[in-house]
């Protein structure tokens, strides 16, 4: 049985609700897709995030897997492709010999939506505004390790436009 389906979402488009209670530690689903090489990765990337800027439609669904190759999940078997991104995720995406596979990070309760953070890095931030609602949303979304440099330079963005005012 699956663990989810697919509705429409407050966060954005289509999401993944949870078919029964999912505890933690539990896998979700695999993240399906066509093996690709990093060129051909950032050739779907670049014109997955154009037409995403003209449709509002999600942009790109890729993973990396390894050192030679990306998973392009863009295909419409991959309903894990519809997973939202969350500043407070309960799921977490795993490489597990280059297989994508969505883990829960706590309990899941029946019908909740299943999120998680979809981790871009810094110098890519204000390509990714973020909407998803959540009481720690920072308002982009970027991976946790560079949340608090971003944190840290939105606060000195504040600071310096109050003084001009």
């Amino acid at each position: 049985m699956k663990k989810y389906y697919i509705k429409n979402s407050f966060i954005h488009g289509s999401g993944a609700f949870a078919a029964k209670k999912i505890r933690k530690g539990e896998r979700i689903g695999e993240y399906v897709g066509r093996k690709i090489s990093k060129k051909e990765s950032d050739e779907i990337g670049i014109a997955q995030q154009k037409k995403a800027e003209q449709t509002k439609e999600g942009a790109v669904y890729i993973f990396e897997l390894n050192d030679e190759f990306d998973l392009d999940g863009n295909v419409p078997e991959n309903d894990a492709r519809l997973i939202n991104h969350s500043c407070d995720p309960n799921c977490e995406a795993v490489n597990e010999d280059d297989h994508i596979v969505f883990v829960a990070t706590k309990t899941i309760e029946l019908d909740a939506e299943i999120v998680y953070n979809y981790g871009y890095e810094f110098q890519h931030f204000l390509e990714h505004p973020c909407k998803c609602g959540s009481a720690n949303c920072c308002g982009y979304i970027i991976a946790e390790h560079d949340r608090p440099k971003l944190m840290k330079l939105l606060r000195n963005k504040r600071k310096k436009s109050v003084k001009i005012l």
